[in-house]
């Protein structure tokens, strides 16, 4: 059966589609935030705490996606409050919330009577198993970026690049960041089963790195990342439905090739722009 036959005849690759088309635009704006304000350890570390979350809800039996978002949350403002008042230094912050929280994520699983789950699908991504509520929820995230981006774009650039020059412009810029981090970590939980925690760093940064190559305009690097990541993901897909792929391993792949390929051209480029002028 060919690609477009599979999609017309199965739901769940449908859903997987629009989940990779969601997924790719919330983590094309993040992405951007992410990578300008220099956080991606800490979008790492945000990733890998949520864990924590999983483990803990499937051993008291809750929905181990709102687990994992609770803790992420949680994890990434405590890290943010840590590095603002000084209490510990940030990178030390992330590396400890890190750890630790995929320690609790797998002593709470594994302390669960009966069979452990497959954490595979959690680690690595299962976007075939992705259900009608994270697209819903994907969707309404969409939504939310897309309009703080159309309103206070300008705030939030202030603010990722110089804290302290947003403050002297009347910009509330710790309200801001807390908010952007909030989204941040929604975005990385809901999009834990496109490409699973281990990986979902890679689609947050390759695609803003890629869009940076072509633009330094923070509102066209945010548009491109996401057109970026939404063809990686679907890219992605059909590669893995084609070869019989993990498709978060193959969409990281293909991004990675992508962002190799941009930055020869670019350097390319550069040097005949350089032989002309001398």
């Amino acid at each position: 059966m060919d690609f477009l036959s599979a999609i017309a005849t199965y739901s769940f690759l449908r859903e997987a589609l629009l989940a990779a088309i969601l997924s790719g635009i919330a983590c094309g704006i993040v992405g951007t935030y992410v990578v300008s304000r220099r956080m991606v350890f800490l979008s790492g570390g945000i990733t890998h705490a949520s864990f924590g979350g999983i483990g803990i809800a499937y051993h008291f039996g809750f929905n181990p996606i709102g687990g994992a978002m609770i803790f992420a949350i949680l994890s990434a403002l405590g890290i943010e409050w840590a590095g603002a008042k000084g209490r510990i230094k940030e990178d030390s912050a992330i590396g400890i919330v890190w750890s630790v929280g995929m320690a609790i994520g797998l002593l709470f699983i594994f302390a669960t009577p009966g069979y452990a789950p497959n954490l595979m699908s959690f680690l690595f991504g299962d976007i075939l198993t992705v259900s009608s509520s994270n697209i819903i929820a994907l969707a309404v995230l969409v939504g939310v970026l897309l309009l703080i981006m159309a309103l206070f774009s300008r705030p939030i650039i202030y603010s990722a690049f110089d804290r302290d020059y947003a403050r002297s412009q009347g910009v509330k810029a710790d309200l801001i960041l807390t908010v952007m981090t909030v989204l941040t970590s929604v975005a990385i939980v809901l999009s834990i089963r496109i490409v699973g925690i281990v990986l979902l760093i890679s689609l947050l940064t390759i695609p803003p790195v890629i869009a940076g190559c072509f633009t330094k305009s923070y509102v066209r690097i945010a548009t491109l990342s996401s057109l970026f990541a939404v063809i990686g993901n679907l890219c992605g897909i059909y590669v893995a439905w084609k070869m019989d792929f993990p498709v978060g391993a193959t969409t990281i792949i293909l991004l990675a090739i992508a962002l190799f390929i941009v930055k020869l051209l670019t350097l390319w480029i550069r040097r005949r722009k350089a032989q002309a002028r001398s």
